[in-house]
């Protein structure tokens, strides 16, 4: 009986957790969207998120970036920097205490090539984990450059409107 209300209880956590959506603002250091300001035209904007893909992950702060942009007043970002971390853990089956090891992988990117370092992390943890997967979380972090009228014709500044129409949500449309 106690098994079959803690699994319930696991179920109904787990599927209020997948509920939410990917895209959101994060709230308290967790999942989502948040940005930090420079200048007047200078922002860091970060996307943290579950999963391995790193292309949504990038997608979802340059999407970031293009509303803020907007909201700003302003038409167009350069990307000045950009990186990718992605922090996998392995959860296993029996309780645990003790130190885990865990790895992070930070991917950096400059104008032309990109460089990724692979080290460990120590930290302690106590309790029982359930289930026996790779777990992952990948954060993807700009810093943006913000800027009005005709836009630099370089690979890393972007039309902020066209970004947004790109990147955003689709929207259906009603035939005649």
């Amino acid at each position: 009986m106690k098994t079959n209300i803690v699994l319930l209880l696991t179920a109904i956590l787990l599927g209020g957790c997948e509920s939410q959506p990917d895209y959101r603002e994060a709230t308290k250091g967790g999942f989502g969207y948040t940005e930090s300001k420079f200048t007047d035209t200078q922002y860091r904007v970060n996307f943290k998120g579950r999963g391995t893909d790193k292309s949504k992950a990038m997608d979802y702060a340059m999407l970031r970036a293009a509303e803020l942009t907007l909201e700003q007043g302003y038409d167009w970002f350069v990307v000045t920097d950009r990186e990718t971390l992605v922090d996998r853990e392995n959860v296993q089956l029996s309780p645990q205490v003790g130190f885990s090891r865990r790895y992070a992988t930070l991917t950096d990117c400059g104008a032309l090539t990109c460089r990724t370092s692979r080290f460990p992390r120590s930290q302690f943890e106590t309790g029982v984990f359930i289930g026996g997967s790779e777990q992952s979380e990948i954060e993807s972090i700009l810093n943006i450059e913000m800027g009005k009228g005709a836009k630099p014709n370089s690979g890393t500044s972007f039309d902020a409107k066209q970004v947004t129409e790109n990147l955003g949500p689709k929207k259906d449309t009603v035939q005649d």
